[in-house]
């Protein structure tokens, strides 16, 4: 078989149709090969792009970035890599992936190749590998592990924090107030009488009350405090950088926001109220358990006071 075809040899049919992009730079930057992989995806011919910078074709390119990678392969005589994960892309190219992969380009991993000639380096072959799927693929897996790790964080039915996470988020907290001082406050409180709430309109209408009194108690706080549900009726509510007094108002508005309108559920008008107990960090407290054994002595005080009130530990 001869091995020139139609005026090109087998290695250049080869680069011609091989399913990733391949040019080669000299130092200066200009164009020495465009494949037909780059021709395809860029718009631009060999003819329009040999012979001139790449800059020249393409103005949007990384340009002290590339400058940067392809000066070290002159340099040292070695290849050099980069990943989609370390940057995306390097040209704009067009995808074939459905728009929902949620990348605007293709992504690309890219393979700087040093081309010698009596050992010096006279030009660098660039590889460009389409790898939209791969990251596509990755990213999927990555967003399904973060909502995997939110639903363990989460409580199925109020949606709010859980006991674990809320403690975990505790443990954090009451660390570093160990360490910087300052102030950090803990709030629990439950709903009063809630197994008569139970026992008189059903377990349903039981949860009805106590997702609404989660979304109620959510709307209250701000972003920085952790909001969970420690189990049953009962529930909790971490104030970083919040002296004890002022966390007590936050107790208030909670309390308020409970019970100042019934929780109508299918038409039936739940009164619901609530008691609270608050603690504060102060030293002489040796652990975060402690803290929250004195907002439930404090709870339990609110409740022996006559409920629906707000106590706070001393």
């Amino acid at each position: 078989m001869s091995d020139v075809i139609a005026g090109l040899s087998l290695s250049d049919l080869v680069v011609e149709r091989v399913g990733f992009g391949i040019f080669v730079l000299d130092r200066d930057m200009n164009v020495l090969m465009w494949n037909r992989f780059m021709q395809d995806h860029s718009g631009l011919s060999e003819e329009r792009v040999v012979g001139s910078s790449i800059f020249a074709s393409f103005p949007e390119l990384p340009r002290v970035w590339l400058t940067r990678k392809l000066e070290s392969v002159f340099q040292l005589g070695s290849f050099a890599f980069s990943s989609w994960e370390q940057r995306p892309y390097l040209f704009k190219f067009d995808h074939d992936r459905p728009i929902t992969g949620g990348v605007d380009y293709m992504q690309q991993d890219l393979t700087f190749m040093p081309l010698t000639r009596n050992r010096e380096v006279v030009a660098v072959c660039v590889t460009i590998s389409d790898v939209t799927h791969v990251s596509i693929m990755q990213r999927e897996r990555e967003e399904a592990v973060a909502k995997l790790q939110e639903y363990a964080d989460r409580d199925g039915l109020t949606g709010i924090a859980n006991r674990r996470y809320f403690e975990m988020r505790l443990r954090d907290e009451y660390t570093r107030w160990q360490r910087y001082g300052g102030d950090l406050s803990v709030l629990l409180f439950d709903l009063d009488h809630f197994k008569r709430i139970n026992d008189q309109f059903g377990h349903m209408v039981g949860d009805a009350v106590l997702r609404v009194m989660a979304q109620r108690v959510a709307a209250t706080v701000r972003a920085q405090d952790v909001f969970g549900r420690f189990g049953g009726e009962e529930f909790a509510l971490l104030l970083p950088c919040t002296p004890l007094a002022d966390a007590m108002c936050v107790a208030e508005k909670i309390r308020h926001a409970i019970a100042d309108a019934p929780v109508d559920v299918q038409g039936v008008q739940v009164p619901v109220t609530a008691s609270v107990g608050g603690a504060s960090a102060r030293v002489g407290v040796s652990a975060y358990e402690a803290l929250i054994n004195e907002a439930d002595a404090a709870l339990y005080s609110a409740k022996r006071q006559g409920r629906n009130r707000s106590v706070a530990f001393s």
